[in-house]
């Protein structure tokens, strides 16, 4: 049972909408807790807020058993762990020991009275329900807050920036050789599952000999390939066929002995799936670097894959120098005049230029927009006339040689003057990659999406909260100057 907060006082508790802000502190976290506050405060944005929450976290679930943690608490925590970009371990301590974040989660208590502490696994079980597509409904909830806050005017039309940049997935630089030991240490950490739950289990009395070994034989190789001297080539060869000599004596054991193994319980049929799959990819990465060193073929870039722990890595690169290639995916932003995001989205295997279209159909159906650039990677000839037929302003440099009327379009004051204003995107992507979205710490794609969006959340919630606190400030300085 959970519930959206806890809206009966008890004894010692302070509300949530009276929490304190310090004037004279600064920094991200007091701008944040200025915009959750301001829309806890706001009954309108409140309600939009937890009915999406309720949607998600409460639908189906029965109203009686044991409390869960708060909505509220689940909300604010997600967003100070990726606005401070910090771990789970700090987020935990910050729960447990900031006074003024305690007080936004209704949790404080004054002196004397029982005091509420976290235990680090409720916070990571509450904070991990969070899915992408709840996120984002969120982010589009704040987005209208903070549109409110920024206009004067309802009608005032929305001038946009549209980049993109690379999230990075956590992984070491992949080889075919070093991904082909990862799947195999995997499968030798699998039969020791089995080793250590059951005694009777034989055939694997050298399993640290094979573990030894083999991570012997591609340390071996990697210094050979990296290394210079005479005969390199046949040394490189020489030492991929005795690596894969091992590995594939050690696949054929496996193969041959995995149906021997128990299945008495869950945990033993989802290490016979897990075992299965990295058997898999050691067969894989093989026949990839069988093919590569010893037959000496060139590897299709649709046949690599950059890591078997998260699959769904890419390796993009972006042109630039350092670093020359990024492990991730790629994220595209478009920022407002403002320097709200309006809308992201992750991209798979596409190039800028593909996904204009189908950006412009979800924006335009939401917001009135005067102006649009774009840099050159997103130009294509269909892209910017269809563009032009909504929006009055599209600033997208052509890719490529340009016609006199292109020229003299490209030279325009207007278009040189929106042009110049398109580098602003640089530092809302350079600030969103201090609030967590350089490198996802988080495992697998699902929370990898989930990670992203929280990160949009809380830069859009920095950014309403700073302005908030500049809109107090205005109204405060004729009452200071008249004193």
């Amino acid at each position: 049972m959970r519930k959206r907060f806890e809206q009966q006082l008890i004894l010692g508790q302070k509300p949530i909408g009276q929490t304190p802000i310090p004037k004279k502190e600064k920094g991200t976290l007091i701008e944040l807790i200025v915009a959750l506050k301001t829309i806890f405060n706001n009954p309108g944005y409140n309600d939009k807020v937890f009915s999406v929450l309720e949607n998600y976290l409460s639908k189906n679930k029965l109203q009686t058993g044991r409390k869960g943690m708060d909505l509220w608490m689940i909300f604010v925590l997600s967003q100070v762990r990726l606005c401070l970009n910090i771990s789970y371990e700090t987020l935990h301590d910050l729960a447990n020991n900031h006074y003024t974040l305690r007080y936004l989660m209704g949790v404080e208590r004054e002196f004397g009275y029982e005091r509420q502490e976290f235990e680090y696994q409720n916070i990571y079980d509450n904070v991990t329900l969070l899915d992408d597509q709840t996120v984002q409904e969120l982010n589009t909830i704040i987005l209208e807050f903070g549109h409110e806050v920024f206009k004067k005017k309802e009608t005032v039309a929305l001038h946009l920036k549209t980049d993109s940049f690379v999230v990075e997935s956590n992984v070491h630089f992949p080889t075919d050789y070093n991904l082909l030991w990862d799947s195999i240490r995997k499968c030798l950490d699998t039969i020791t599952f089995f080793l250590e739950k059951y005694e009777n289990i034989e055939g694997w009395r050298k399993i640290a000999n094979w573990r030894h070994d083999i991570k012997g034989l591609m340390r071996e190789f990697g210094k050979t390939n990296s290394s210079g001297g005479k005969n390199k080539d046949k040394r490189i060869q020489e030492a991929a066929t005795k690596y894969l000599t091992k590995t594939k004596t050690l696949l054929a054991k496996l193969i041959k002995e995995a149906s021997n193994l128990p299945m008495n319980d869950i945990g033993d049929v989802a290490a016979h799936y897990t075992l299965e799959q990295f058997m898999s990819l050691a067969q894989k990465h093989i026949d990839l670097l069988e093919r590569r060193v010893i037959k000496g073929e060139t590897i299709p870039h649709s046949e690599k894959i950059f890591s078997i722990f998260e699959p769904y890595t890419e390796m993009i690169k972006k042109g630039k120098l350092h670093p020359n290639v990024e492990l991730g995916k790629k994220l595209t932003i478009t920022t407002d005049q403002y320097d709200l995001i309006v809308d992201y989205r992750i991209m798979t295997d596409e190039q800028d230029r593909d996904i204009v279209l189908e950006l412009a159909d979800n924006v335009l159906a939401n917001y009135k927009v005067k102006s649009w650039s774009f840099d050159k990677g997103y130009w294509n000839k269909d892209n910017k006339a269809i563009l032009q037929l909504e929006v009055p302003n599209v600033i997208m440099p052509k890719l490529g040689r340009r016609n006199e009327q292109e020229i003299e379009e490209e030279h325009a004051p207007a278009f040189k003057r929106l042009k110049n204003k398109h580098s602003a995107i640089e530092s809302n992507i350079n600030e969103l990659e201090h609030r967590g979205l350089d490198i996802c710490p988080d495992k697998g794609y699902h929370h990898f999406t989930r990670y992203i969006g929280l990160g949009v959340c809380a830069y859009n919630l920095k950014k309403i909260g700073k302005a908030l606190i500049a809109q107090q400030k205005e109204k405060e300085r004729p009452l200071q100057q008249a004193a």
